[in-house]
């Protein structure tokens, strides 16, 4: 089993910044990726960020730019930079690890932004 925990959460006003990370642990092994996902109320849960075991990493357009997500292989640690925060970023923010054909989430961290 895998688990993952977020942190770094909260209320911030627009053009601000905050930083999200996500520890996790248990039975992990490579090669195996991670991502961001959000969900805003009353909409799908989306793809922010997917950072693979090589290092490779992909933004959401809509964040391309603002937000930079980085990965800790040594430590099985997960990290996004998020700058130029806009009201439209507000969401639970979802750490995920792909290993395998296996899927593990976190229980996601809370952002909001107040314009």
């Amino acid at each position: 089993q895998v688990q993952l925990v977020e942190s770094g959460g909260g209320l911030v006003q627009a053009g601000g910044s905050l930083r999200l990370s996500c520890a996790a642990s248990g039975s992990i092994f490579s090669p195996n990726n991670m991502a961001w996902y959000r969900q805003a109320p009353r909409k799908q849960r989306e793809l922010v960020s997917l950072i693979t075991d090589t290092g490779i990493t992909n933004y959401a357009d809509s964040v391309k730019g603002r937000f930079t997500a980085s990965r800790d292989f040594a430590k099985n640690t997960m990290s996004l930079e998020m700058n130029s925060l806009k009201p439209e970023d507000t969401a639970t923010y979802y750490c995920k690890l792909i290993q395998g054909s296996d899927n593990y989430w976190g229980q996601g961290t809370q952002v909001t932004v107040s314009s």
